[in-house]
Formats: C-alpha cells, structure tokens, sequence
C-alpha cells in the first residue's frame, strides 16, 4: 500500500454511475457527470480498493452494462474477505436495521473500517449515509475501530479543493 496517498474503498454504485448512459432525471444525471469527472480527473490521487462484494454487485445485470463496470474496475486492489469482515458486518447490519437484501452494503463497510480505508466512497446514502455514519462511529469507537469517512464523489472533491486552498 501507498502511504502517501489517501485510500478510498470504491463502492459498486461508483463504478455503476461512471458507466451507465447519462440519465434523463436531473439528480442523477449529475450523480453520474460528478462521478464520471472523478473517475477521469481526481481518481489518481488516491490509492484504491475494492472487495469482491463490488465485483460480484457490479458483474449482475446487463452483461454488457456489466463488462463496462467490470473493465472500469480493473485493477483495482482487491481486498479479503475475513473473518473480522464477516463477523462485523452482521453487526452492522443489526446496528443499522439493514434489510438482508442491501447486507452487501455491511460488507463494504466492514471491509473498509477492518482495513483502515480512508474513505468509503458511495452514493448509497440511504444504507451509507450521515444516519448510519453516527451510529457506527458510536459504535467503532466504543470498540477501538477504525473509522472510515462515509462520502460521496461530490463531497471528496470539494474536500480535496478546500485542503488545496
């Protein structure tokens, strides 16, 4: 691992916006030009990672729309899945009320607080937003875990513009 650049475990619905054609409602064809210019632009700065959880979301679906998602992801380091990863994420999943069909989600999770990940970056805000962030920052630090920044494309590129200024 790169000790000089921040570390970013990418989220399937990265990989899945950057990917997919330009949406016509307006919220998430934005979500997707942001997403895209920092996969092109801002992406390099930082040292990647992904998990299979992210290759197994992005290989469903559309085999074509999945082989792009799947080529975009290419490369990136792949991180294990343990014993500790499993074992948390099932806690997660209690902690935060997650429906057994989004416990993926847990997994993303759970593999960047294991592996000390900079930043979960996602635009799950429904299972991976502010609300979830509380409670598992409460949690982590009653346990001495590691916690990751929960956020999304937009939100790393204005942070990384203010710590430019």
């Amino acid at each position: 691992m790169d000790n000089d650049r921040e570390r970013i475990y990418v989220e399937t619905t990265i990989p899945s916006l950057a990917t997919s054609r330009l949406s016509r409602d307006p919220v998430m064809a934005g979500r997707q030009i942001v997403t895209k210019n920092f996969w092109e632009q801002e992406r390099h700065k930082y040292e990647l990672f992904i998990s299979q959880h992210v290759i197994d979301e992005c290989s469903q679906g559309d085999p074509e729309a999945a082989q792009k998602r799947l080529d975009l992801i290419k490369g990136i380091t792949l991180l294990p899945t343990t014993e500790q990863t499993i074992e948390l994420a099932g806690i997660y999943q209690k902690i935060l009320d997650i429906p057994e069909k989004a416990r993926l989600d847990c997994f993303h999770l759970s593999t960047s607080v294991v592996f000390g990940i900079d930043y979960l970056l996602s635009w799950n805000c429904t299972h991976l937003g502010i609300n979830a962030y509380a409670k598992v920052r409460g949690y982590n630090e009653r346990h001495g875990l590691w916690t990751p920044l929960l956020i999304t494309p937009e939100a790393l590129i204005e942070l990384s513009g203010e710590e430019q200024e």
